[in-house]
């Protein structure tokens, strides 16, 4: 039994070393293929590899090629264009060279010349000396002076002349500044005149208030005169109801009084209940419209003239002269006006605009409240110019603008002037709007008159008047003795302040066409 096991053992043993040796025989046959066929791989992917790079180093040949010829291209192009700049710098400079040898030539020539001059100059400057100095011993031997004596004489005499012309000349000099500053002072005036042209409209200092018809007097009136007892109570004015048909005119002395009366009559009327409580509503209502009024007339008054920092009770003031009038002239829009004259009068002269405007808007402050308050309006503006702290230049030409005080700064004389000229302007004051008109009719009426003149037009405030001539009958010699017998005759037919000015003109034009 034992050695049957034992030679299945060794028989197991044996087939499993042949089983060993055949499998790793067989592992070794597959692993030799495998590496035979990697190998074959590796050969092809290497030829591959080889074909490629030979491949890829014939196009980068190529692109290298192609590169090396565009930049030779582009070298021999540069090459080319440098090559001809210098060709051209080479020109330029042969022809500088050439020009700056004629130049040294011609200054080689010159300086000849100007050798050869200055040795004639020499030789004329020696002889000139002998000459000066054989005239200077024959004039010393007839004069019996010597140089320096007759040069004592001749500087004394120089002197004593040069005194005498200069005194001449310094009088000479002062005549004609002194006739040029009035006649700039005169084109200063014309020129702030011209540049703020206001318009002027006459006011009336008694209110009429118009009524539907005759049976609302009565009403007014009311029983045995009850209402308009009230109304004058309330307001302060005089009413007058006459037999003028329908219109009750309201008189008072206050201006703004008179307003807040005539606004409550217009709207007692429109809402037709008139009775002594109605009326008092009213007037309370008119008086609040009247203050706003007031208060918005004083602001505008400041926007237009551009002066700030006014105390509020200031505007107020100002905006209570709209209902004060002066000779007919609204005492606002002439203070608005005096303002822009006074600041275009400074900037022509170069003085303080922002000051002067201020002085002329409140020059006639006083008129605000001078039905009030006892005293000239100057002296009422100078007091509430003082109260509200107004500057001292102000106050002064506030004080100074009717000649109360001599005028001390300029601000105060050109308010003065801007004063002036506001209320003497045509059309400003009722009185003279009329005489003003017919003088400028007649003055272009005398101007007309005589032969050769086809227009004439009155201009610059009847101070200049301008005349177109005929230029086919009128010559240019003969508009000088014309426009002398035109002056000569205003002399004689006319009366006018100032002078007036003769401006003529004649003018030929031609026209033609082409065609």
């Amino acid at each position: 039994m034992l050695p049957v096991i034992l030679a299945a053992v060794i028989a197991f043993l044996v087939a499993a070393v042949l089983f060993f040796i055949l499998g790793v025989q067989y592992r070794k046959t597959v692993a030799e293929k495998e590496i035979s066929s990697a190998e074959e791989e590796a050969k092809r992917i290497i030829n591959e590899a080889i074909k490629s790079a030979e491949s890829k180093k014939r196009e980068a040949l190529v692109e290298a090629k192609e590169e090396i010829l565009q930049a030779r291209n582009e070298y021999e192009r540069e090459v080319k264009e440098r090559r001809a700049d210098l060709q051209k710098q080479e020109r330029r400079l042969q022809q500088k060279e050439e020009n700056l040898d004629r130049k040294l030539e011609n200054m080689e020539k010159k300086e000849d010349t100007l050798q050869r001059k200055l040795a004639g100059l020499e030789e004329a400057r020696e002889e000139v000396a002998t000459i000066k100095k054989t005239q200077m011993e024959v004039l010393e031997r007839i004069s019996g002076f010597t140089a320096e004596e007759a040069k004592d004489y001749l500087i004394n005499q120089l002197a004593d002349e040069v005194t005498h012309e200069s005194a001449m000349k310094v009088r000479e000099i002062e005549a004609q500044f002194k006739e040029e500053a009035d006649q700039r002072a005169k084109e200063i005036l014309s020129l702030a005149i011209q540049r703020c042209a206001a318009d002027h409209v006459a006011e009336a200092t008694v209110s009429v208030v118009p009524l539907p018809n005759d049976e609302m007097k009565g009403r007014i009136s009311g029983r045995e005169g009850r209402n308009i007892r009230t109304l004058e109570t309330l307001t302060g004015v005089d009413l007058n109801i006459d037999d003028t048909p329908e219109v009750i005119t309201v008189s008072c002395f206050d201006p703004v009084r008179r307003e807040i009366a005539r606004l409550a009559l217009e709207k007692l009327i429109q809402d037709g209940r008139i009775h002594p409580t109605r009326i008092e509503e009213m007037v309370e209502k008119a008086k609040r419209e009247v203050d706003a009024t007031i208060k918005a007339e004083g602001e505008r008054a400041v926007f237009e003239t551009n002066v700030h920092g006014l105390h509020p009770e200031l505007i107020k003031l100002l905006g209570r002269m709209r209902y004060r009038t002066s000779y007919g002239q609204n005492v606002l829009n002439h203070s608005i006006e005096v303002a822009h004259l006074a600041g275009l009068l400074a900037a022509e002269i170069g003085a303080d605009i922002t000051e002067a405007k201020r002085a002329g808007l409140l020059h006639d402050l006083g008129k605000a409240i001078d039905h009030e308050v006892e005293g000239s309006h100057v002296q009422i503006g100078v007091e509430l110019a003082r109260k509200y702290r107004e500057s001292e230049n102000v106050i002064h030409a506030i004080q100074a603008h009717h000649n109360d005080v001599e005028p001390q700064t300029v601000v105060a004389c050109l308010v003065q002037a801007a004063d002036a000229v506001s209320a003497a302007r045509p059309g400003a004051r009722r009185e003279n709007l009329e005489n003003y008109i017919k003088r400028l009719e007649k003055l272009e009426e005398v101007t007309s008159s005589f032969p050769g003149v086809e227009k004439s037009y009155a201009i610059q405030a009847g101070r200049e008047v301008r005349i177109m001539v005929a230029p086919d009958k009128v010559s240019e010699d003969q508009m000088v003795l014309l426009a002398r017998d035109i002056a000569k005759k205003i002399e004689e037919e006319l009366e006018y302040p100032g002078q007036i000015k003769v401006n003529m003109i004649r003018e030929t034009k031609v026209v033609d066409y082409a065609k």
